[in-house]
């Protein structure tokens, strides 16, 4: 059994694919890839088919990580019934999913950095209109989220 999990931030070119992509590449280092199904959204179209943020790709390279596949959608309606977790990357994508997805499927919402160890962020940062260190710190926050997120995870399979 599978679980699968959605990443969601705004346009799905800097937050969201880079969680996608840091989740996908760990847990297949742990050995527990085959127990997960990762992928990302953003809660608006203004990328649709566009790869991720160069930026978001060069410092997920520099650590290993290849974000060049992805490529951005919108989070759809059928997504709800698709993932056992939606996960938002602020407070203002949750705020937006919660609109979005049905009564049914509501316990499957939460915020990405639930799962991080306790540290001083709740939120993941948007780094778009900054230099390429918020790229960095952004991919330190979604590793560290992304290695508890699939250890929790793998515990429940």
């Amino acid at each position: 059994m599978q679980q699968s999990v959605l990443f969601v931030c705004t346009g799905n070119i800097c937050r969201s694919p880079t969680a996608e992509g840091v989740a996908r590449a760990l847990a297949e280092k742990q050995g527990v890839g085959h127990l997960f199904t990762f992928d990302s959204a953003g809660t608006m179209a203004y990328h649709s088919g566009e790869p991720p943020d160069r930026r978001a790709i060069a410092a997920a390279a520099k650590r290993g990580y290849d974000l060049t596949p992805l490529r951005a959608r919108q989070v759809a309606e059928k997504d709800f019934f698709r993932f056992d977790h939606v996960l938002a990357m602020d407070r203002g994508h949750l705020k937006v999913l919660e609109k979005l997805c049905p009564a049914e499927h509501r316990q499957s919402l939460g915020l990405f950095l639930e799962f991080a160890d306790k540290g001083t962020e709740d939120e993941v940062p948007d780094p778009y209109y900054g230099g390429p260190e918020g790229f960095d710190y952004v991919l330190s926050l979604v590793e560290s989220a992304a290695d508890q997120l699939i250890r929790r995870l793998s515990m429940t399979v």
